[in-house]
């Protein structure tokens, strides 16, 4: 190790300790224990700060997000928008240094923080780079060719979806993933012999990847060189590098708990920069020689996304149409006129299930669209989510497919699946991921997809079996809250259409988004195409189906009740009470709608019965009265189900009204008319 290599080693690790102690907030532990490992690696890496988000640059994930006071040191160091002052600003309110790193930053790739969901970020990023090299790479012309590297600890592992996006990279032979492994035996808990004793590298080598060790990280730099060569050179196996590292290595609590998640003492910071040859007094020193080297490596970078540049211009002169979709792509606009595909329905069309109908959007637009990406968590056959001509991303040496493939075969990890899909948005040219699996067990992956909505990532959901409606499975298999959950994170649209028209609707809102996620629940029985509906309605995430004059009742529905809702207001009509039904197929965008046009559908004057065989959380913002499920499911046919609890047209007419009977003579406000309005962010 040359002195300059220890000066700027030293250097990271100082900055990350002066930014902590700013703050009085934030873990010094790894930063200064990961800080050789992030010197060597940073340098050896491809990307121009000036551009952050050049196509073939490589991708760093910080996982342990935690350590973000090492990742936003190296930003500064290495030329990134992110200033000194910025690190002075660390953990403070509107700073572009937050208390984990969010994407949106620059240098930030994504969202992390909640353990565990970086690693299945790379994996999807990794994967993406397999796909858009395979399908846009030509001999000379080698336009996709980055690595993906990742930093995680012992918490990530312990987390599930790390485990479930590792085992895919294994099977996927992603050998441009590089993974590195902070081995300190330090948790939140303390030592992780009270809870971890597992033996990592093993486990991901039953995962199928290739693991080297550096048994002393926080000096041997030319092991961590050699390891990431070695890595390189692996092309068929992802790859972790096992870092044997001491946490907050200089400190006077270097290797224990008390310098994970808390500053280090006055005295401490003051021998620490005396080791190593600092002076005590200054704070956010950075020496002009440590800003030189590493400015080395920038400008490699810039010349290098100049030299792709002009291999594009060349590639575009040779293949125009490729040239012209990656162009097009980079502009993150989906081809013009897409949603022309998107299939219409008329009441005398086929009564289908909105997951067949969802299929054959997908089957309408694969071709049209070829930045759609996705598949499904083992339910294929059920989320009816590959097209007849798909073809699957798999490794070509397994003969089932290759990484030009668009179907990805995720297996039963509906986490990882989010994680990796979270990641696969993040790469970047408007790759567009869907994964489908049974709406119940999208709460499963809750967190993926809170990260998506809070990181702008327009992935979709495709959440079949969407209700009771789901039957003989019973209430295990049976969302009765999870739409209530969804509906209240913030930045998420929810869809649950109606008929084919409404799902068509859904899906061109969700593409058409650029960074809001979607979940589009999906029935398993069939339902009718409806008089009154299209596209263009429900697209605004809400609208009157069926209009009467002046009318005594609204039946406010969702998906497969808005039509036994309009053979409810047929009963009522036949007791001369007259209904007007709503479908609401998105909370998130009929709330962004004009407050005129939002009264034009549930107007003041007028009672309102929300129907949806679900919890009823949420739905009084739109109704005065609601219809649906305070309980779980059952085991049964559909039919027989619903009629059990009472959701048949004589059930929603009983029930309306009495809703009618309890207003009738009484002024009524709208439920839309609120003292002041929510604060939206998005």
């Amino acid at each position: 190790m040359s002195d300059l290599d220890q000066l700027a080693i030293n250097t990271i690790r100082l900055l990350a300790v002066d930014a902590v102690a700013k703050a009085n907030s934030g873990h010094p532990g790894a930063p200064m224990g990961l800080a050789p490992a992030a010197h060597v690696l940073f340098q050896q890496m491809r990307f121009n700060p000036k551009d952050p988000a050049w196509l073939n640059r490589d991708r760093f994930v910080l996982s342990n997000g935690h350590a973000c006071a090492l990742l936003y040191s190296l930003l500064h160091l290495f030329g990134y928008d992110l200033g000194i002052e910025d690190l002075k600003q660390f953990r403070q309110l509107h700073s572009k240094t937050p208390g984990h790193p969010e994407r949106g930053i620059p240098g930030v790739e994504v969202t992390t923080g909640p353990l565990g969901q970086g690693v299945g970020n790379a994996v999807g990023i990794a994967i993406a780079q397999k796909h858009v090299a395979a399908k846009f790479n030509k001999p000379q012309f080698s336009l996709i060719d980055g690595y993906t590297y990742c930093f995680f600890g012992d918490g990530c592992m312990m987390e599930g979806v790390a485990s479930e996006a590792a085992s895919l990279a294994g099977h996927l032979q992603l050998g441009n993933l590089i993974c590195f492994y902070d081995d300190n035996h330090i948790s939140i808990d303390g030592d992780t012999k009270f809870a971890f004793t597992e033996d990592v590298g093993k486990r991901l080598e039953a995962y199928g990847w290739h693991v080297i060790t550096v048994k002393d990280a926080n000096t041997d730099l030319a092991g961590i060189a050699a390891a990431i060569e070695e890595a390189k050179k692996v092309t068929d196996k992802p790859s972790c590098i096992r870092l044997v590292t001491t946490i907050g290595f200089g400190s006077l609590q270097a290797g224990t708990g008390s310098v994970h998640g808390s500053p280090l003492k006055p005295d401490d910071i003051i021998q620490v920069k005396k080791k190593f040859g600092f002076d005590p007094e200054k704070t956010f020193y950075v020496p002009k020689e440590v800003y030189e080297l590493y400015a080395k490596t920038s400008k490699a970078g810039a010349a290098a996304e100049q030299e792709w540049q002009q291999l594009f211009a060349k590639y575009q002169q040779q293949y125009p149409e490729l040239g012209e979709e990656l162009a097009r792509r980079l502009t993150d606009k989906l081809p013009q006129g897409w949603e022309k595909a998107l299939p219409r329905y008329t009441p005398q069309d086929k009564a289908l299930a909105t997951r067949k109908l969802s299929e054959m959007v997908l089957t309408s637009i694969s071709d049209i669209v070829p930045e759609l990406i996705g598949g499904s968590a083992d339910l294929t056959p059920s989320n009816l989510t590959r097209v007849s001509n798909a073809v699957d991303f798999q490794p070509p040496s397994l003969k089932i497919g290759d990484y030009s493939g668009r179907y990805i075969r995720f297996g039963v990890r509906e986490h990882g699946m989010g994680a990796i899909m979270n990641g696969i948005a993040a790469f970047g040219s408007n790759l567009r991921p869907f994964g489908g699996t049974f709406l119940n067990f999208v709460s499963y992956a809750a967190g993926a997809l809170r990260l998506a909505a809070l990181s702008h990532h327009p992935v979709i959901w495709v959440a079949t079996h969407d209700s009771i409606g789901l039957g003989e499975d019973g209430p295990t298999h049976q969302p009765i809250e999870t739409l209530a959950h969804f509906r209240a994170i913030p930045n998420l649209m929810v869809w649950r259409p109606a008929d084919g028209n409404e799902v068509s609707a859904a899906y061109y809102k969700s593409l058409s988004s650029e960074k809001t996620p979607s979940v589009i629940a999906l029935s398993r029985q069939n339902l009718p195409q409806l008089e009154g509906s299209s596209i263009e309605k429900a697209a605004k995430g809400g609208y009157t189906l069926v209009s009467t004059d002046k009318p005594d009742v609204i039946l406010v529905a969702s998906g497969s009740e808005v039509s036994i809702s309009v053979e409810a207001a047929k009963v009522l009509a036949n007791k001369g009470i007259k209904a007007n039904v709503v479908s609401i197929p998105d909370f998130f965008t009929f709330d962004r709608q004009p407050r005129d046009y939002q009264l034009s559908v549930l107007p003041n004057g007028v009672p309102s019965l929300s129907v949806e065989v679900m919890s009823t959380a949420g739905w009084s913002k739109y109704s005065h009265e609601q219809f649906g499920i305070n309980t779980f499911g059952a085991s049964g046919k559909a039919a027989d189900i619903y009629k059990s609890f009472e959701f048949t047209p004589e059930g929603i007419a009983d029930r309306a009204e009495k809703t009618y009977n309890f207003y009738k003579g009484h002024e009524l406000l709208s439920p839309l008319n609120k003292a002041f309005e929510s604060i939206h962010y998005f």
